[in-house]
């Protein structure tokens, strides 16, 4: 499963947050594994411009999502100004986190914040699996469309 991770800097220098946010990750060693540094496409004709240097994370089956969420939000919480993480999942959903809302949390705060991250990619998971597996239920096969964005009121937005 492939996730990318954008930051959007209050600053305005959002690869350099990006870059930032790849070496944070790439410490972690249950993470290092999974990142990689993306690239995003030019910009189509009469668009304002390119994205900045996006995270990728591929995570197989048993991935350390948990360890995403944690190093995430920790992230957040050690930056200097508003930044914002917005991780895609495959299927189109888009999980918001701010360092706006997050810098304040208290360690217990903190923690259910990167678990609700970490559910979120793990659910994301469980359903590819079953679309590829062809199982009743799943969203391909109900047709089902993109899910809304994960959040709430303890540091992530929708």
């Amino acid at each position: 499963m492939r996730v990318t991770l954008a930051v959007a800097s209050g600053d305005g220098d959002e690869a350099g947050a990006s870059e930032d946010l790849y070496e944070w990750l790439r410490q972690d060693p249950d993470v290092r594994p999974f990142v990689r540094r993306e690239v995003p496409a030019a910009p189509e004709d009469g668009a304002m411009g390119a994205l900045g240097e996006l995270v990728s994370l591929l995570l197989a089956p048993g991935g350390p999502t948990a360890a995403i969420g944690a190093a995430v939000v920790v992230w957040l919480q050690g930056r200097r100004g508003n930044q914002t993480v917005t991780l895609t999942l495959p299927d189109g959903t888009q999980v918001v986190v701010s360092s706006e809302k997050v810098r304040g949390l208290t360690a217990e705060g903190a923690s259910e914040l990167a678990e609700r991250v970490a559910a979120a990619l793990q659910q994301e998971r469980r359903e590819q699996q079953e679309r590829q597996e062809g199982r009743p239920g799943s969203r391909a096969a109900d047709g089902d469309g993109p899910r809304a964005a994960e959040g709430g009121s303890s540091g992530a937005a929708g």
